[in-house]
């Protein structure tokens, strides 16, 4: 058996994946009620790829579930600017702050993802890390209806569950196993190099751009800044891959030599690489499974949206499955693809290397447009929905007996 004590029989969701996504997701269903099994395979506050800047639309979101306060108490810098530069121009952008938001923050995912972990604990979700779902337990009519785990003796154990959610990233189990379809496919693929370095004397978030190369400074927690170089995965399978410090360094050299010569100096650690790939939008929902996060819609990590899209369809999730009705699940899937497909293609614009200098400012516009949409949903949810209704009373299905 897995050295877990206490497993249920039953439980109202069981979701695979415990990052933005899946903790988001166990939170908000806790909070409404649910008995909620939240599973992931790497440790607890574990490190993830990530470019940690936080759009305005996760800021939101953390805002109205308390969490914000405490990321900013832990050391996430808070963030009053933004720069983009286009070549040698640059383009300087105040952030809004609001009484709950007095800027963005980037926080380490080692802090962001245990900050969301511990409060769906706190709201009553169960959350298990280091532990791997090998399967699905579908009935004969093909709805999902639990999990199957191996514990460390290679024993299975199959748990029971209303709904699964895939939470499991682009290469998820769950679409795999349920077969979801990919709805639209985006066209472009971009490669990313992370490293980190001790934060330079600048302000805010700043965005290079440069024909065939971008770049990034992201400031974080701990005095550091994550410091990435981004080229088409075509260019870094020919030019990066095989010395990713060398690619970077170059990179870096081509936007902003002040830049690159900093991070040389005061790299920490390991650079880390993305090669790239295609954005998707998947099928959202089918008998007894949903998906969120990268799993439901992956858009390229140039434009750093890719938490905002975890916790809005995090919420939005929740908020179907609390309906308890199949109406509840359609507006999910509408409402998720009304706002990610504008987003992948003012993305995919981007992300295509297509443009010249003159021309990227408008593509950027079109995405900031693409974002005043999602911020303008998520403002009517929080002045609709101050508190996830409590889910209905189901009737439960027998458990189903180890095996």
């Amino acid at each position: 058996m897995l050295h877990v004590p206490g497993f249920k029989p039953y439980y109202d969701v069981i979701i695979v994946g415990a990052r933005c996504a899946g903790a988001a997701t166990a939170l908000l269903l806790a909070k409404g009620g649910m008995r909620v099994l939240a599973i992931d395979r790497h440790g607890y506050g574990s490190d993830t790829l990530s470019t940690h800047a936080l759009m305005r639309p996760a800021v939101m979101q953390l805002s109205r579930w308390g969490l914000l306060e405490p990321l900013i108490r832990g050391g996430a810098p808070v963030i009053t600017s933004t720069t983009f530069h286009y070549g040698k121009e640059e383009v300087a952008i105040p952030i809004r702050s609001e009484l709950s938001i007095p800027g963005l923050i980037a926080p380490r995912r080692t802090v962001l993802d245990r900050v969301l972990v511990d409060a769906a604990r706190d709201a009553g979700a169960t959350i298990l890390h280091d532990v791997a779902v090998q399967d699905l337990n579908v009935d004969v009519d093909g709805r999902v209806r639990g999990v199957v785990l191996k514990d460390a003796d290679g024993r299975a154990r199959t748990l029971a569950a209303g709904h699964v959610i895939g939470a499991d990233g682009l290469g998820s189990m769950v679409a795999r196993k349920v077969q979801a379809a990919t709805l639209i496919s985006g066209r472009a693929s971009v490669a990313h190099i992370f490293g980190y370095a001790a934060a330079p004397e600048l302000s805010g978030y700043h965005w290079y751009f440069q024909p065939g190369v971008s770049g990034g400074m992201i400031p974080t927690n701990n005095g550091l800044a994550c410091i990435v170089a981004s080229v088409p995965t075509s260019r870094f399978d020919t030019e990066f891959r095989c010395n990713l410090s060398a690619g970077r360094l170059s990179a870096l050299m081509a936007l902003a030599p002040t830049l690159a010569r900093h991070a040389a100096a005061h790299d920490v650690g390991r650079l880390k690489a993305f090669r790239g790939t295609q954005g998707m939008l998947r099928q959202a929902h089918g008998r007894g499974w949903l998906l969120v996060g990268d799993a439901g819609f992956f858009r390229d990590p140039l434009t750093s949206h890719g938490i905002s899209d975890a916790l809005r369809d995090a919420e939005g999730a929740a908020l179907a499955i609390l309906s308890g009705s199949a109406s509840g699940l359609a507006r999910f899937q509408n409402e998720r693809d009304s706002l990610a497909l504008p987003i992948l293609e003012a993305t995919d614009a981007i992300s295509a290397f297509d443009w010249s200098l003159a021309e990227l400012p408008e593509r950027h516009k079109r995405f900031s447009d693409a974002m005043k949409a999602e911020i303008a949903v998520l403002t009517s949810r929080s002045a609709r929905d101050q508190v996830i209704p409590v889910a209905p009373t189901t009737a439960r299905p027998p458990a189903v007996a180890a095996i």
